[in-house]
C-alpha cells in the first residue's frame, strides 16, 4: 500500500541536498506550513521546510476538499491566494476529466463552490491541492526535507530560552534564527519545553460553558438520539452478563463539566466515486472482523438511513466523505494516547484507524446483515483510482482533529469566539461554528449506548484570533511560533482548527518571524502595530464589518 513513490519524490532525489540552516525553519508540511514558507520567502528571508510527511498540504491535500470555510469574507492573504490557484486549475477545461464543469453542483457550505467574481474555488480534488502547493513552493525555490522525523527525546537543543538546533532521527542537525512548529501534533513545541495541554479542560478552567465532559448534550446527529429506538450495548440485548459489543467503553464517561485527557475522534476524509472507469471496489482489509460492526447492524435495524448524508461532492464526480451518524467513519475512543505517543505507537494507531474505516466500508457494501437498500447503493461506490496513488488510493493523512495545544501568552477560549470578551492583537479571523466531534461511546445509566463530546455551537459571526495565541509564554522558546497547535482551549479549538484558518495563521506567524529576526527580539516582543500594518498590506483580514 505504501510502496510506489510519487513522481515528485523521485524528482526530489535528483535535487541538490537541502541546506542545514535557514533564517526560518518550519517543522511540518501542513497547510499552515505552506503559507508560512511562502510568506517568509516573499519577505526576503531564507526558509527551510523539514517535514515528517512525504506529501505537502496536510488535510487540505489529504481528502478534505469540501472546505470547512465558514464566512469566506474573512479568508484573505495567502489563504485566499491558495483558493485562487485552485480556481485557475479548474478554469482549464482539461481539468474536468470525469464530468463537465457545468455538471458540477457548485454548492458547498451554503455558498457557491466556484466564485468566478472573486476567482476562487473552495471545493477541489486532493491531488489538485497537493499540486498547487508543490508548484507554489517550486516557483519560489523553497527547499524541502521530506520524511524527516524530529528526535523527540534529545533532538531539540536549547540555549537559554532559545532553540539552538533540531536533529532528526537520521542524525541530521538543522539550525535557524526562528523555528516554527506547523505540525498537527506539536512535537517540536513539546520537545522545546513549552507549556501545553492535551484533552479537555473543565468548564471552570477558563469559565466556559461547552468545555469538559458534555454528557446529555446532543447537538448534531452523530449520536444515538438520532435513532428511533434506544440501542442496547450488550451482546444479548438487555443482558449485561452477555458482555459488551465492540467499540463501546465500559468506563463511566465522567462528570459533566469536568476535564479529562481525551481528544475528539479521528478519521480519514475519503475520496469516493461511482464512475466505473475510475472506481476501486471496497476490498476486505486484513484482520477484518464483521463483529466489530455489530452495533451498526442494530442502528440499521432500528430504521436509520442517513448513510450517504456526508458524501459531499467535489469536482470530477468524486466525494469528500466525512463522518455522519452514531457509528460512522470516526473511530471513537481509539486515539486518546495519540498526542503523546511514540512514533511506533502512532503508527499502530494510524493502522488501527485504516483497518476500522476500510472494514466499515466493506461491511456496509457486502455484509448480508446490512439492509439490502443500503448495501446495494453503497456497493456502487469505491475509492477514486486517480487519487492517493502512492498509498493504495487511501488518504495519506489521518484527520488529527486535535492533539497537543500550547498554553501560550494568550489562550483563545469560547468567550473570545462568541464575543463575550474582546480579542487583543488580531492576526487573523475564523468563522466556522465551534465543532468538536465525539470523544467517547459509553453505556448510559439506563443501560443504552450513547456517544459523548460532539458539540456544535455558533460563534455568532466571525471572530478574531490573537497574536498571543501563536507564541509561548514569555521566558519560554523566544524563537518559536506555533500556528497549528496554537494556544487554545479544547472547545475553542473546535472552530479554530479549520484548514483555511491554519493557512491564515501560518502567514501571520511567518510575518512575525521575519520581524523578530530584523529587530533581533523574541517573538513575544514583536510590536503589534508594525505586525498589523504588514498583515493588512499583505491582504489579511483582521476585523469584520458586515
Amino acid at each position: 500500500m505504501f510502496q510506489r513513490l510519487p513522481l515528485f519524490l523521485l524528482a526530489a532525489l535528483l535535487l541538490p541536498a537541502a541546506p542545514r540552516h535557514a533564517d526560518v525553519l518550519i517543522y511540518g508540511c501542513t497547510s499552515g506550513a505552506m503559507t508560512a514558507a511562502v510568506q517568509v520567502k516573499r519577505m526576503g528571508k531564507s526558509v527551510l521546510l523539514v517535514c515528517p510527511e512525504a506529501h505537502l498540504g496536510g488535510l487540505t491535500a489529504g481528502g478534505l476538499g469540501w472546505t470547512d470555510s465558514g464566512n469566506k469574507a474573512v479568508i484573505g492573504g495567502l489563504s485566499r491566494e491558495f483558493y485562487h490557484r485552485v480556481w485557475k486549475h479548474y478554469d482549464n477545461a482539461a481539468a474536468w476529466r470525469w464530468e463537465k464543469r457545468e455538471a458540477f453542483g457548485n454548492k458547498g457550505q451554503g455558498t457557491p463552490a466556484i466564485d468566478t467574481t472573486g476567482r476562487t474555488q473552495w471545493i477541489f480534488e486532493p491531488h489538485v491541492a497537493e499540486k498547487v502547493y508543490e508548484d507554489w513552493l517550486k516557483e519560489l525555490k523553497i527547499p524541502i526535507v521530506r520524511n524527516a522525523w524530529l528526535n523527540r527525546e534529545s533532538g531539540v537543543k536549547l540555549n537559554g530560552d532559545r532553540i539552538a538546533s533540531i536533529t532528526t532521527l537520521d542524525g541530521k542537525t538543522y539550525t535557524a534564527a526562528i523555528f516554527m512548529d506547523a505540525t498537527y501534533e506539536g512535537d517540536l513545541m513539546a520537545a522545546a519545553k513549552v507549556d501545553y495541554h492535551v484533552g479537555r479542560e473543565s468548564t471552570k478552567t477558563y469559565n466556559e460553558e461547552w468545555n469538559g465532559v458534555q454528557t446529555g448534550v446532543l447537538h448534531h446527529r452523530h449520536h444515538f438520539g438520532a435513532v428511533k429506538t434506544p440501542i442496547s450495548p450488550y451482546v444479548i440485548p438487555g443482558d449485561p452478563k452477555s458482555g459488551v459489543l465492540p467499540r463501546i467503553s465500559t468506563e463511566p464517561p465522567g462528570v459533566k463539566g469536568e476535564g479529562d485527557k481525551k481528544v475528539q475522534a479521528y478519521c480519514f476524509r475519503m475520496c469516493l466515486t461511482q464512475v466505473e472507469a475510475n472506481r476501486v471496489p471496497f476490498l476486505k482489509p486484513a484482520n477484518y472482523n464483521p463483529k466489530e460492526y455489530e452495533l451498526l447492524t442494530r442502528i440499521f435495524d432500528a430504521g436509520w438511513r442517513e448513510t450517504f448524508q456526508k458524501f459531499d461532492m467535489i469536482p470530477n464526480a468524486k466525494t469528500d466523505t466525512n463522518n455522519h451518524g452514531p457509528f460512522s467513519t470516526d473511530n471513537i475512543g481509539r486515539n486518546w494516547d495519540y498526542p503523546e505517543a511514540s512514533y511506533a505507537r502512532r503508527k499502530e494507531i494510524f493502522q488501527e484507524h485504516v483497518n476500522y474505516q476500510q472494514g466499515w466500508l466493506y461491511f456496509i457494501a457486502n455484509d448480508p446483515k446490512v439492509p439490502a437498500d443500503v448495501r446495494t447503493e453503497f456497493a456502487k461506490w469505491g475509492l477514486a483510482k486517480d487519487e492517493f496513488k502512492s498509498t493504495g488510493n487511501w488518504p495519506h493523512q489521518m484527520y488529527i482533529r486535535e492533539a497537543r495545544r500550547m498554553v501560550g501568552r494568550y489562550v483563545m477560549t469560547e468567550n473570545e469566539l462568541t464575543k463575550k470578551r474582546p480579542t487583543p492583537e488580531s492576526v487573523g479571523m475564523g468563522s466556522y461554528s465551534i465543532d468538536s466531534h465525539n470523544i467517547q461511546r459509553y453505556i448510559t445509566p439506563e443501560g443504552y449506548v450513547q456517544n459523548e463530546g460532539d458539540i456544535g455551537v455558533s460563534t455568532k459571526g466571525p471572530y478574531q484570533i490573537s497574536y498571543g495565541s501563536l507564541v509561548p509564554k514569555k521566558g519560554q522558546a523566544a524563537n518559536l511560533l506555533v500556528p497549528v497547535c496554537l494556544s487554545s482551549s479544547h472547545i475553542a479549538y473546535g472552530s479554530i482548527r479549520m484548514e483555511p484558518v491554519f493557512m491564515i495563521l501560518g502567514q501571520s506567524a511567518a510575518t512575525a518571524a521575519v520581524m523578530a529576526i530584523d529587530s533581533k527580539i523574541p517573538v513575544q516582543d514583536v510590536p503589534y502595530d508594525k505586525l498589523r500594518a504588514r498583515l493588512l498590506t499583505d491582504g489579511q483580514v483582521l476585523e469584520y464589518k458586515p
